[in-house]
């Protein structure tokens, strides 16, 4: 009698037990559904919408599909966000040469220059926008009086639309290089010391070691930090805002698609236009992460 109902006892427990992964994750996709699901499909509503200042909406069609395709300013933010982020993915292959100084056997104090190298990626944002505002102040800057000592009279930096572009590139690759020197000086001390001693057996150099060894063995940290960093780049926004502010007068051609959303939704009041600007952003970092994905096939090596 026992032998006969033990399996209808033990198929309701793993029935009562089968809930408990669903409650645990319940949380999680509670969250997951009202802070992103839940907004990308409030955008893609709203981009068919129009809306007044007192908050009225109106069903717009495809107007502001239609204003997408016309706005002269679109061109230009999205060129300025493409040179932007291809800027700062140069700080990946600087970021690779750093690590592995860091990393070296018998280099003292490779702790402390660690700490030193992510200290910028601990302070405040703003905070650095606007140290930086100063170091490229046309009138008493360092950099322009550094250039004055070679006689060479340098620009408004923040003030002229190409030289801004520049200014505030060059911060955002300094700012992305902390977390870049961490994430890969830890995959360099993950690289098994005996591939380094059978490479110099055959005779390979320092440099053939590092384009043999080091290069391949980090493509997974490198790809990580291209898809990270490329993101990050289509998001240039606050370092944008605090160096140059409203109202720069180079603002107008140096603004990235995340400023054109911002100054459409809050100063424009077109939360329409807005959206589909916003649903512009997602669509260009979602090919571009696909694409990188795809291409990462051909050279990532995770053996």
């Amino acid at each position: 009698m026992s032998h006969d109902t033990a399996p209808p006892i033990r198929r309701r427990r793993r029935g009562r037990d089968g809930y408990w992964p669903l409650v645990f994750l319940a949380p999680l996709m509670i969250g997951v559904v009202a802070f992103y699901f839940w907004p990308i499909l409030a955008t893609v509503l709203n981009s068919f919408a129009s809306f007044d200042p007192f908050g009225g909406r109106t069903f717009a069609g495809l107007e502001n599909y239609r204003t997408l395709l016309s706005d002269s300013f679109i061109p230009r933010a999205v060129l300025n966000t493409a040179v932007y982020t291809a800027i700062v993915l140069l700080g990946i292959p600087i970021a690779v040469g750093v690590a592995s100084l860091l990393t070296q056997k018998g280099l003292r104090f490779s702790r402390f220059y660690q700490v030193l190298f992510f200290l910028p990626a601990v302070s405040m944002p703003v905070a650095v926008a606007l140290v930086w505002r100063m170091i490229f102040n046309q009138e008493f800057g360092v950099v322009n009086w550094a250039l004055s000592l070679i006689g060479i009279e340098g620009p408004y930096w923040v003030t002229a639309p190409w030289w801004a572009l520049l200014a505030v590139s060059v911060v955002g690759l300094w700012a992305s290089l902390p977390l870049a020197v961490i994430i890969l000086s830890a995959g360099l001390q993950g690289i098994p010391g005996e591939l380094y001693e059978a490479a110099q057996l055959d005779g390979a150099g320092t440099l053939r070691q590092f384009r043999s060894v080091t290069v391949p063995l980090l493509t997974p940290s490198i790809f990580f930090l291209m898809v990270i960093t490329a993101i990050n780049g289509f998001q240039l926004f606050d370092l944008l805002f605090a160096m140059m502010g409203q109202s720069n007068p180079a603002m107008a051609d140096t603004q990235s698609l995340v400023y054109l959303f911002y100054s459409e939704a809050f100063r424009q009041h077109e939360q329409g236009y807005a959206s589909v600007i916003a649903l512009l952003i997602l669509a260009i970092i979602g090919v571009f992460t696909l694409l990188q994905f795809r291409v990462q096939k051909r050279w990532v090596h995770y053996d």
